[in-house]
């Protein structure tokens, strides 16, 4: 007869004797650990530490080995076949920016009080008294790391109440 203590136990047992089994489970399913001990040791540091820890450790790591942040591209509909083919295109052509800030550079007197209510609108933690200051205070950036096509039809609505707008 099989050895069923887990299932006859109480609650809190048997959610353990649960746990134990996934995990047990789900390290069998995971890679064998690296052959050299040091590497070992390193992630079980790694593994160990906070969430703030971590953070600063990519930070000293990044400034040591002197690695520079770059911006991941987004990922694309091409197919991965065509890829090779594709990077050379692109390395010959300069880079097209696609993120931009838009900024309220200024606006007609008479469209004022439209242009108030659609930033107070758009910023939603805004009170109507901010919104207006936010205004008077021309040019100021509305938005900042907005995509090209976003950034256009914003550009698009308060140039269409009065505005002038500029991308950044």
């Amino acid at each position: 007869m099989p050895n069923f203590t887990c299932s006859i136990a109480p609650l809190a047992r048997r959610s353990r004797c649960l746990a134990t089994e996934a995990a047990s489970s789900s390290t069998a399913s995971s890679p064998p650990p690296p052959s050299d001990p040091k590497i070992s040791r390193i992630v079980d540091d790694i593994s160990g530490l906070t969430l703030l820890q971590a953070a600063d450790l990519v930070t000293l790591l990044k400034s040591r080995l002197n690695i520079q942040e770059i911006a991941m591209p987004a990922a694309s509909a091409a197919p991965a076949a065509a890829a090779p083919v594709e990077e050379a295109a692109v390395e010959e052509k300069p880079k097209e920016k696609t993120i931009f800030n838009v900024k309220l550079e200024s606006f007609d007197a008479a469209a004022k009080p439209k242009i108030i209510r659609e930033v107070k609108a758009m910023i939603p933690n805004l009170t109507l008294i901010d919104a207006k200051k936010f205004v008077e205070s021309v040019p100021k950036i509305l938005k900042e790391n907005m995509p090209k096509e976003d950034a256009d039809k914003l550009k698009a609505a308060f140039e269409a109440l009065g505005a002038v707008m500029i991308l950044e």
